[in-house]
């Protein structure tokens, strides 16, 4: 099969190599895989296919996603992060066997209300300083009490709560906020999940039975500063295209929509078949690199729909059809990331279904 222009390709082996970072990083703890978001982009469903033995349990945002993942043969543990907010969503947890997390007293009065054949496993969410999703700590022990007494509610349940500043080693929120947890939960039987991605690299103490990577899967760095390679991590989605045309432009011509870029002398631009309509970020700056074989090569111009522009006067020997690396091996996301003035999440998240998704089994030789 001839890949179309504009394609990902996956590569599993380093999906499995980045689980072993996890568990390396995190010995002690059951790793529960974050997918949400069509598994950061990466394709749900083949995503859950090569984690679902490597992993303890998966998570997902919402229900209708979880749902996605049964439907597919997915088994094993998955929960929901976000929780649930009506009846009919809880009687949906326990008919496709999901755990849930509950952050809210409402949430609380509908288990009370409910009648179930069997239980659920809840994650009890207490927001220790997030101040999104979760209890107040001084809610903790009367609303534990409540879901002790539900019929529905599996025991015990575990305890969890979410970090706002895992990625900032000089940020002393993340102790604060494990302050916070420890001192709410430390009377109360039940498994503790706290550590994302940041949390299991930069903040050990964060590490409890539970660990939940999220991006560190995919081979990007979690932290404010620094690149996956450093960590140990290898990138799971490389971004590719190709050459469509080579042309000379003259000294003082311009180039793309609004004539941003102006040729300060003689060049040769190759037009990349890819661009904002694949997901590629519009607000790419000037300069920012592709790699043509080894050879780094500027963007020139604005990034339109379907293609952009990029400088080859530095890469002799360029051809038509030759391929175009934007991000991933070999190109950190984090890098493109900075030069569109964004963060990986929203470039790997933001890939588009015209995009050709190729699978690949096997690491790339040194």
């Amino acid at each position: 099969m001839i890949p179309a222009a504009a394609h990902i390709e996956l590569n599993m082996a380093a999906l499995r190599h980045n689980v072993c970072r996890a568990r390396e990083y995190a010995p002690g703890s059951k790793v529960m895989a974050v997918i949400k978001a069509n598994a950061y982009g990466h394709c749900l469903i083949r995503i859950a296919q090569n984690l679902s033995a490597e992993v303890d349990a998966l998570a997902v945002a919402r229900l209708d996603e979880a749902i996605r993942l049964r439907k597919a043969g997915i088994q094993g543990r998955i929960l929901i992060l976000q929780g649930f907010s009506q009846i009919d969503e809880i009687e949906a947890l326990l008919h496709y066997q999901l755990d849930v997390v509950v952050h809210s007293e409402a949430q609380v009065q509908l288990l009370e209300s409910v009648a179930l054949a069997d239980s659920i496993t809840i994650f009890l969410k207490i927001d220790t300083g997030m101040n999104r999703l979760g209890i107040r700590p001084e809610q903790f022990s009367e609303l534990l009490s409540r879901l002790q007494l539900c019929q529905c509610v599996r025991q015990p349940m575990v305890f969890m709560t979410h970090f706002a500043n895992a990625d900032d080693v000089q940020d002393v929120k993340t102790v604060q906020q494990l302050t916070v947890f420890t001192k709410a939960t430390k009377n109360y039987a039940g498994e503790k999940c706290m550590a994302n991605s940041a949390a299991i690299i930069a903040w050990p103490d964060t590490r409890l039975d539970w660990v939940r990577p999220g991006l560190m899967l995919y081979g990007v760095s979690p932290m404010l500063k620094g690149f996956a390679k450093q960590l140990g991590l290898l990138p799971v989605m490389s971004l590719y295209s190709r050459i469509i045309a080579i042309k000379q432009v003259k000294k003082g011509e311009t180039v793309g929509y609004g004539a941003t870029w102006k040729a300060d002398k003689n060049t040769c631009l190759g037009v990349v078949s890819i661009g904002y309509g694949d997901g590629y970020p519009r607000h790419a700056k000037q300069g920012t690199p592709v790699l043509i074989g080894n050879k780094r090569a500027p963007l020139i111009g604005r990034v339109s729909m379907d293609m952009l522009t990029v400088d080859l006067n530095a890469c002799s020997g360029v051809q038509l059809g030759d391929q175009v690396l934007l991000w991933g091996d070999g190109l950190p996301v984090e890098e493109i990331a900075t030069c569109a003035g964004t963060i990986p999440y929203t470039l790997l998240c933001g890939i588009t279904q015209r995009v050709q998704v190729l699978v690949k089994e096997h690491l790339s030789e040194a």
